[in-house]
């Protein structure tokens, strides 16, 4: 029987910071314990901008999921993102070490050390080294070449870089907290562990996280990561789109966004009127939603246009079998997938996060896809460190401060 493990995964979003907590069950797989979500504050394109207001937000959000779980957590595996993550791809070589030219592990290490010395500036860092395929002498296109024979041992991998600031202020704000941080994982590649499968990876799929300020994409085909990017645009962008079109305020241009809002003009009826509150005091005004839809599909072109520069540069094959799966808050926004084919031109689906036992049912959210993906890369990676239910005392130290913040 496997030893019960605590893991938790902390989704830093440019408008909600999330926290989720599961544990191991007697077959090694993560099953659902508690959850919290709070508002993002101090945070602008994925980067820390107040540390104060991120560490309030990021000890609310663990609190809350704690209280739920009724456990203590000390580690976690947290998301980054923004503007400054940039990827590349490599290639290491090396002779295979053994006599008898069996391929050991120690040697697949060195061809990924190797393949990871590139030249960086010094104000970047390493986030991930994913190994997209290994070649030995003639042959490629291997997997794992653990046990087999050959003299030379080639690989090609996937590297992210980071700022170095804005990783370590991420390390910072969660030691604040005091939560150490067990992976910093890129948010894509986190999102695509609750919503893309082995088969999906090797038929060829871009996943699109469509964040508050940011949308990451991450392309998969022959069974691995083959490129990652950020388009500097997301929801919030047609939020002040709304604002500005309507003359109203950022708050009701989110709210007519999310309930009378749709990304395709063409499927909404003219006729179908919606009020729009009035400013400083101004008497509210009945707007059809499909002027509402023609302000938000031109920024939804301009963001999937974006996106489909950044997926031609990971030079994929010319079908994406799987074609693309949509994920965060901007995928709830209705057209979405009907548009994303018209300007992708390949198949589009939400991505419904799975991977954690006993999640409630509206969990099944493409805007949870990053929380319940953190939460299934470290099941799948280890954290380093066995967990059991412990610290106690400093759970009861976390419900006393509760309480005396509330009541």
């Amino acid at each position: 029987m496997s030893e019960t493990r605590l893991i938790a995964g902390i989704d830093i979003g440019t408008t909600k910071i999330r926290a989720l907590i599961a544990e191991s069950d007697d077959k090694g797989l993560p099953v659902f314990l508690g959850y919290g979500s709070v508002p993002a504050q101090g945070l602008r394109r994925g980067v820390i901008v107040n540390m104060e207001k991120t560490i309030q937000a990021v000890s609310k959000a663990v609190e809350d999921a704690e209280l739920m779980a009724a456990v203590h957590i000390d580690s976690a595996v947290a998301g980054i993102a923004g503007d400054h993550i940039k990827s590349i791809n490599s290639q290491g070589v090396i002779a295979v070490g053994r006599s008898d030219n069996e391929i050991t592990e120690a040697d697949v290490k060195k061809a990924i050390d190797a393949a990871s010395a590139v030249a960086i500036p010094a104000d970047r860092e390493i986030i991930h080294v994913l190994p997209q395929q290994f070649s030995i002498d003639e042959q490629s296109g291997i997997k794992n070449p653990v046990g087999m024979t050959g003299v030379r041992l080639e690989v090609e991998v996937h590297i992210v870089t980071a700022a170095v600031t804005s990783a370590k202020n991420i390390y910072r704000s969660l030691e604040r907290c005091e939560i150490n941080i067990d992976h910093l994982v890129l948010q894509s590649l986190a999102a695509s562990y609750a919503t893309i499968s082995n088969e999906e990876q090797d038929l060829g799929i871009v996943l699109l996280d469509i964040g508050g300020d940011l949308t990451d994409i991450a392309v998969f085909f022959d069974g691995s990561i083959r490129h990652s990017g950020v388009v500097p645009l997301g929801s919030k962008n047609v939020t002040n789109d709304i604002a500005i079109g309507l003359r109203t305020s950022v708050e009701q241009a989110e709210q007519l966004k999310m309930v009378h809002g749709s990304a395709l003009t063409s499927t909404v009826d003219p006729d179908d009127m919606m009020d729009v509150a009035g400013m400083a005091g101004r008497a509210s005004r009945n707007i059809s939603r499909n002027v509402l839809a023609s302000i938000i599909e031109p920024r939804m072109e301009e963001i999937l246009s974006l996106a489909a520069r950044e997926i031609k540069k990971a030079n994929p094959p010319d079908s994406l079998a799987a074609g693309v799966i949509i994920t965060g808050g901007g995928a709830l926004l209705p057209g979405v997938v009907e548009l994303t084919e018209q300007i992708l031109d390949i198949p589009a689906k939400l991505g419904v996060p799975t991977g954690i036992e006993g999640l409630p049912e509206n969990f099944s959210n493409p805007e949870l896809a990053t929380a319940i993906g953190l939460v299934n890369y470290g099941f799948r990676h280890g954290t380093g460190r066995q967990k059991a239910r412990k610290g106690i005392r400093g759970l009861f130290k976390k419900m006393e401060n509760w309480f005396s913040g509330n009541f």
